[in-house]
């Protein structure tokens, strides 16, 4: 199996590197956070203007034909850049969610609303109770003749405070923690009964807790069977995350070799030291294993096959998840004093990194899912 990217998937994240090089540096990336929606829509709109929002997306869903692996590309090129926009939220978790279960009429008017720029939105699915079983769902959704409402309360929710549109999972029947009698709809996030709070993450990003009281809602999908759907998507997500994370990790570690090559102990530059060498060799052997984990399960990540499928993913996850905190704990220790100062880049890689290993389940989560799938 070649685990490399093609040469026009590589074109892509070369692109994006370019970008962010030459018009996302570390301070632009700040004065966004700063802002009151802690992304930039103009920037937004560039990504949609560039295709980055379509990339993986099928022809016929207005998308340029891609998959989990340009997704993948472009997370990891997103990731060397610490690029805070709603890429996750609005495309790869709510698109995905829109190409997996929406009709015809739902993608034309969202799927074609998120690849133009126009639209954000971000998929509403954990509860306060329900840790990372997706299953566990107690907000609840009542029929009255064709149409629906929604109750309950979702918490972070990642873009939720700028999303126009939400993507909410609500029990129709069965009780909680039952896999039958989970269905998916569309809420508009302005609607009346819809209360949003919203809160910075650990890394100064966005999510939301959101509430919702007989809000009107749009089934997408089958009535009682969104619970699949909704773990492909996870899973999607994870992986996307994997993506993100491997290109933080490769920053990081080529920030640290810069780094020791000039910091000088005793009149010389400590990358001269063995220990030293050691570990930068640990880190690097981190990055380029971890970027074979990563093709691999964007790879398998679309199988029609949900156990080849999640066993790939919950993988990847244990193994980058290691990975991940390996490279952020050297890159900072490596630095010294300076590595964990706000003015330096590396603090908020480790940030990143660290908030990654507990996003869309723990190393132990994903640990057990495995070892129950074997």
């Amino acid at each position: 199996m070649d685990f490399s990217y093609s040469d026009e998937q590589k074109l892509i994240k070369e692109q994006i590197e370019k970008f962010v090089q030459n018009d996302y540096s570390f301070e632009t990336r700040n004065k966004i956070l700063a802002t009151d929606e802690g992304f930039d829509r103009a920037v937004w709109k560039q990504f949609a203007e560039l295709g980055w929002l379509g990339v993986s997306f099928s022809e016929e869903d207005g998308g340029f034909g891609g998959g989990a692996i340009e997704t993948s590309v472009v997370m990891e090129a997103f990731g060397g850049g610490m690029v805070v926009e709603p890429y996750l939220s609005t495309v790869v978790l709510s698109g995905n969610a829109l190409a997996l279960a929406g009709s015809s009429e739902q993608k034309a008017e969202l799927l074609s609303g998120i690849i133009g720029g126009e639209l954000l939105m971000s998929v509403a699915y954990a509860e306060a109770k329900s840790g990372y079983n997706l299953a566990n769902v107690g907000t609840a959704a009542k029929k009255s003749g064709d149409a629906y409402t929604v109750s309950g309360e979702k918490v972070v929710v990642l873009g939720g405070e700028s999303a126009n549109k939400l993507i909410v999972s609500a029990r129709t029947s069965g009780g909680n923690s039952d896999e039958d009698g989970i269905s998916l709809f569309v809420v508009d996030a302005k609607a009346a009964g819809v209360e949003v709070r919203g809160y910075k993450t650990m890394d100064g990003a966005r999510a939301a807790n959101i509430s919702f009281s007989d809000v009107p809602a749009e089934l997408l999908g089958e009535e009682g069977k969104g619970l699949a759907v909704l773990e492909n998507v996870i899973d999607l997500g994870t992986v996307a995350s994997c993506a993100q994370a491997l290109g933080e990790m490769a920053v990081s570690f080529q920030r640290t070799l810069e780094y020791v090559k000039v910091r000088e102990q005793f009149g010389t530059a400590i990358g001269s030291f063995q220990v030293i060498q050691h570990r930068l060799v640990d880190m690097f052997t981190h990055v380029e294993s971890s970027r074979s984990m990563l093709i691999m399960s964007s790879m398998k990540v679309s199988s029609e096959d949900a156990v080849d499928r999640k066993k790939a993913v919950s993988g990847a996850k244990v193994y980058i998840g290691d990975a991940a905190r390996a490279v952020g704990q050297d890159a900072v220790q490596l630095h010294g004093g300076i590595g964990m100062t706000e003015e330096l880049d590396i603090g908020h890689y480790f940030r990143r990194l660290t908030l990654f290993c507990s996003i869309f389940g723990s190393t132990s989560h994903h640990l057990k899912r495995y070892a129950d799938l074997s």
